[in-house]
């Protein structure tokens, strides 16, 4: 829907081109909006999401030879991290596209910037999807299942507040308008939803069955 407004140059995007330069010229420090619209560059976003990938891949490892000892088959433990380098690279190859497709201008405040399109917002979409994967490997796997339970839901409202920061900065300074990073936001979605479906699909925990189990007990 959003998308449509904004090729369709709708009432809804009419709205929000008014209520961008109403957030651009209000009253927000202008140094926080920066250093959080900073946050969504893919040179800061990468190596986040790159050191959770490297913890991801030596915690599952570690993991799978400690199942192996115990005689149980070990998951696909390098599936995840793998999914999420390709969710990655898909933010680009989604976003680049759409942005020349819709070319949507930007604020007054980017005029004359060499790239065309501003929907949607590339840098929105690489917090959204990269710190989004950082946190979901950090909570993946792992024997302590109560100690995730509890950094779970802190983890979700930090990278809530991280992300909400990054479009604000983004509006604030003038770089996009509010759909932009709703778009991305949506698009995020669905990027995360397909790399939880993977993963719960094809990565699951898996024991070995036990020949004294019943087998109404492995169903």
């Amino acid at each position: 829907m959003l998308t449509w407004q904004v090729a369709a140059h709708g009432p809804l995007r009419a709205l929000d081109e008014r209520l961008g330069r109403a957030v651009a010229s209000g009253g927000l420090p202008a140094g926080p909006a920066e250093f959080f619209a900073d946050l969504g560059n893919p040179a800061v976003a990468l190596p986040v999401l790159a050191a959770a990938v490297v913890w991801a891949l030596w915690r599952g490892r570690r993991e799978a030879r400690g199942r192996e000892d115990d005689g149980a088959a070990p998951p696909c433990w390098w599936l995840p991290p793998l999914a999420a380098g390709l969710t990655a690279a898909a933010v680009p190859a989604l976003v680049v596209p759409l942005k020349l497709w819709l070319a949507r201008p930007g604020p007054a405040a980017m005029a004359g910037a060499s790239h065309d399109g501003f929907y949607p917002s590339g840098h929105a979409a690489t917090a959204a999807v990269l710190y989004g994967l950082g946190a979901l490997l950090l909570c993946r796997g792992g024997r302590r299942a109560a100690a995730r339970r509890q950094v779970g839901p802190a983890l979700a409202a930090g990278l809530v507040l991280l992300n909400a920061g990054v479009g604000t900065g983004l509006v604030r300074r003038g770089y996009h308008w509010p759909l932009d990073v709703l778009g991305s936001w949506c698009l995020a979605g669905v990027l995360l939803a397909l790399w939880c479906a993977v993963c719960d699909r094809w990565a699951g925990e898996h024991r070995a069955a036990d020949p004294r189990e019943r087998p109404a007990d492995l169903l």
